[in-house]
């Protein structure tokens, strides 16, 4: 038996200068972490006494005996890239899917770490990532950047740069205090909604041409964002730039935030909100605000309807936490 434990991720910057209709021509970059939520896949061999070779448990219970057969589609094309059978596969997360934190991807990348594990196959984080681009992107077409599979192999804080020649990870070098600082005023809400990224990511991909100047001054405040988060300036600059990004994102697409949204958004902000934005591509899932600790009290009644999650960094990235193959 294998368990893969891989953790959700938030984006801060540069979210939308990720797909490849942008970045293979112009340099995309992305401000992102991971924090200790996490979706988790139990893997193992399937024993030979039913009429079925093969079991998938998620949301849905699937019985299957040849990988054509399956609904899932990232399973059905892993299970295929891959080459396995007889298998139980089993998944659980921490916080629900369609809700802005890179859970389609985090289920791809522990997926393939498990199935890997499990052939006693070895994969580094940068192949993982890219293994899982071309499964979620190529495979199973669907609309989006790579972020998210990245954010999710490496975990922690860390600077994305992507062009036509590669991708570069950076780490971002800041005090233990600082990061915690920076967590520490950070608040996170689940807004109730729900929605398919892919098909907010199509209208955009369709829109880049159109908004080149949006998406470049994006690539930019990522690296305005690591100046303030690695220098010993004001912390609450880092809110105020994700106040001003996140209404230059909305403006990249129609479906990214909605009346309803902008209203709570608006309530966080008079209740002492410094900044924030929805987190993923938009249309709904978590908000993510900066507020200042004293002010975070206010901000928990105003929006009491909705459910707040705390959370901390986490830096591992995906991991295998029980190894008995």
């Amino acid at each position: 038996m294998i368990i893969v434990q891989t953790p959700f991720r938030m984006s801060f910057l540069g979210g939308g200068t990720d797909i490849p209709q942008y970045y293979e021509k112009y340099g995309g970059s992305v401000l992102s972490t991971t924090f200790n939520k996490y979706c988790y896949h139990t893997i193992k061999w399937f024993p030979p006494f039913f009429p079925y070779k093969n079991k998938l448990t998620y949301s849905k219970i699937e019985e299957f005996n040849l990988p054509e057969e399956v609904c899932h589609p990232a399973v059905r094309e892993a299970l295929k890239l891959l080459k396995m059978q007889n298998l139980h596969i089993t998944y659980d997360a921490d916080l629900p899917a369609k809700s802005g934190l890179g859970t389609s991807s985090s289920f791809a990348v522990g997926l393939l770490n498990g199935l890997h594990s499990l052939k006693g196959e070895f994969v580094d984080k940068m192949t993982l990532a890219k293994e899982a681009i071309h499964l979620e992107r190529e495979l199973c077409q669907e609309a989006g950047g790579i972020q998210d599979q990245l954010a999710v192999s490496f975990g922690g804080l860390n600077k994305y740069t992507f062009n036509n020649t590669g991708i570069d990870v950076k780490p971002l070098i800041i005090s233990k205090e600082r990061k915690q600082n920076l967590s520490n005023n950070l608040m996170l809400f689940f807004t109730g909604f729900t929605r398919f990224s892919s098909e907010i990511i199509t209208e955009q991909i369709k829109n880049t041409e159109k908004k080149l100047q949006e998406l470049h001054e994006m690539v930019s405040l990522v690296n305005e964002g690591e100046k303030i988060l690695t220098g010993n300036g004001n912390l609450n600059d880092f809110g105020y730039l994700l106040d001003y990004t996140w209404k230059l994102k909305c403006s990249l697409s129609n479906n990214i935030s909605s009346d309803g949204i902008d209203a709570i958004y608006q309530r966080a902000k008079k209740a002492g909100a410094i900044g924030g934005k929805l987190l993923g591509a938009g249309g709904g899932g978590f908000m993510l605000l900066f507020v200042e600790i004293d002010k975070q009290e206010q901000v928990k009644q105003k929006l009491s309807e909705f459910l707040y999650i705390p959370f901390e960094f986490e830096t591992s990235g995906t991991k295998v936490i029980y190894y008995k193959p």
